[in-house]
């Protein structure tokens, strides 16, 4: 193959030049499933071209600030860093990051599914490489589906889904009918309820850039998930993220989970999961009479910060993880529902992959999700699950810490709203909006 090839003649040519050739690369990225199976692989990368990998792995909120403060400060200290979609064209466009051109054309840039490479790009130039690519989907258990006397439709409402729930819980066994996000930060709790209130027809700010938490459709939306969750989700829900929700999840705890796509593999595998063979998958759901679904769009990607005196090997890493033949590699050790999704189309054209049960629902949630049109009411930014402005991770980092407080049971629906509205507004009028 020709990464093997290449890689083989890299380190060929760091023998020859000596040891002053290869580098040591530090890497931060985040502490999921994928991520890390990817860090079980790296010797094979060092065996093939002589550089070292040092990682450093966090949890995702911990991750977002760890690196946006690294970069904004020019701190220096990863040459490489696992970013996404939000933080990528921003970041681009400020000259922070290495674009990433000059690819081999082995490497075949164009086989990244569209979506994907628009994301993480700014001005048609690419700054980062997607790991894998992911939207949000249900993942249920078919077993306490069939048991409860119901079906679940392939695009169910979230009054299907809320029905479903209560049916399915049962306290006694200690199995919740749903799990779900509510821990704060931008990315975890913060991402679920946007694309939550996207469906029942929110937004976060109007034409004018005024924002809108003090609109219906809000107080409808959050009213909804914390009653939906009382009712049904698991106890202290409030501090439960991805990982949290995924081990309840494979723990037989939850009869379903909606959160990302990338998940599907680790549900599945009976290695982890103890309802491996019991779980069925569905689009996100939409409220009654809208027309937006519950699903985002993200990659998990890997791109370089601007300055690192380590670009060459930065890059080189980066076209050997994000490759062809590292999806062929980890296809031959633990099997093709295993790979990383949701990057490539050549992916989904495999007949070896065609098959996996969730691989033809996560392509159709990826297709599904429009960071152009996020909302059923016009706005004035692009993004689903976030907003693409500079200023929005530090609003809604505020913003999830005030509804986590009402899951906690800590204030009311309307109180956080009205803090979410105040706050957002004052931080806009500061920013020049």
């Amino acid at each position: 193959m020709y990464l093997k090839s290449v890689l083989w003649a890299a380190s060929a040519a760091a023998l020859t030049a000596g040891a002053a050739t290869a580098e040591t690369i530090t890497i931060a990225t985040v502490n999921n499933g994928d991520m890390i199976r990817m860090q079980k692989y790296t010797d094979k990368f060092t065996e093939a071209t002589g550089h070292e990998v040092e990682w450093v792995t966090l949890e995702e909120n911990v991750l977002r600030q760890r690196v946006t403060t690294d970069i904004s400060t020019k701190g220096g200290q990863f040459d490489i860093m696992t970013i996404g979609m939000y933080e990528t064209p921003i970041w681009g466009a400020n000259g922070w990051l290495v674009p990433l051109d000059g690819m081999s054309a082995e490497y075949d840039v164009d086989d990244i599914l569209p979506a994907m490479r628009g994301g993480l790009s700014h001005d048609g130039t690419l700054y980062a490489a997607p790991f894998y690519g992911e939207s949000s989907m249900i993942m249920y258990r078919t077993d306490l589906m069939e048991k409860a006397g119901l079906e679940m439709p392939e695009a169910p409402t979230w009054q299907f889904i809320r029905e479903a729930a209560a049916a399915m819980t049962d306290r006694d066994n200690d199995i919740n009918g749903i799990c779900l996000r509510g821990k704060a930060g931008w990315g975890e709790g913060g991402a679920f309820i946007t694309v939550t209130a996207n469906s029942f027809g929110a937004r976060w700010f109007d034409e004018d850039w005024k924002p809108q938490f003090d609109q219906p459709e809000w107080k409808e939306a959050l009213t909804f998930f914390v009653d939906m969750m009382n009712e049904s989700g698991p106890a202290g829900y409030a501090t439960n993220g991805f990982n949290e929700n995924l081990s309840l999840f494979q723990q037989g705890k939850c009869g379903m989970w909606i959160d990302a796509t990338v998940a599907a593999s680790f549900v599945t595998n009976p290695d982890d999961s103890t309802v491996a063979d019991q779980v069925g998958f569905a689009l996100a759901p939409n409220s009654e009479g809208v027309d937006k679904r519950a699903n985002w769009l993200w990659a998990w990607a890997l791109a370089i910060p601007a300055g690192t005196q380590k670009e060459d090997a930065a890059k080189q890493f980066i076209e050997w993880a994000t490759s062809k033949e590292y999806i062929e590699l980890v296809a031959e050790n633990e099997g093709w529902a295993n790979v990383p999704p949701g990057a490539r189309t050549s992916l989904y054209e495999n007949p070896d992959y065609k098959d996996i049960p969730f691989a033809q629902m996560t392509l159709k949630s990826i297709l599904a999700a429009d960071p152009e049109n996020c909302c059923v009411k016009p706005t004035p930014y692009t993004g689903i699950q976030f907003v693409a402005i500079p200023e929005f991770a530090g609003i809604a980092t505020q913003v999830s810490q005030e509804f986590s407080a009402v899951y906690a049971g800590q204030q009311s629906v309307d109180e956080a709203l009205a803090k979410a509205q105040a706050f957002t507004a004052e931080e806009m009028e500061a920013a020049g909006y």
